[in-house]
């Protein structure tokens, strides 16, 4: 006998998500406005604007859109600029807003 869920509970999958690691200075951001050539303006929740550059490895992998939460890492010589680390999926970016992180 196979047992059905109901349709209106919530599952119960587990979804991974990644959290930025203070320690190595990573931050969540939010990305405004596409500049081109591989860079993006970007708020970081830390209320500061910065000029993010798309490193190769992640521009391969994922197309980049305004309104995207990423995790970004701060240059240590130049705080108003940074590195894409990661970029959150839809399901991962509700997930984020249920437990508050964002």
């Amino acid at each position: 006998m196979i047992e059905k869920r109901p349709q209106n509970l919530p599952s119960d999958e587990v979804i991974r998500v990644k959290l930025p690691q203070k320690r190595n200075r990573e931050l969540f951001g939010s990305a405004k406005l596409m500049m081109g050539a591989n860079h993006i303006r970007i708020r970081c929740f830390d209320g500061v604007i910065r000029l993010v550059r798309i490193k190769g490895k992640i521009k391969k992998k994922v197309w980049i859109r305004e309104g995207d939460i990423l995790i970004v890492i701060s240059w240590n010589f130049q705080d108003k600029k940074c590195d894409i680390v990661y970029q959150y999926a839809g399901p991962q970016v509700e997930w984020l807003r249920r437990t508050n992180y964002l």
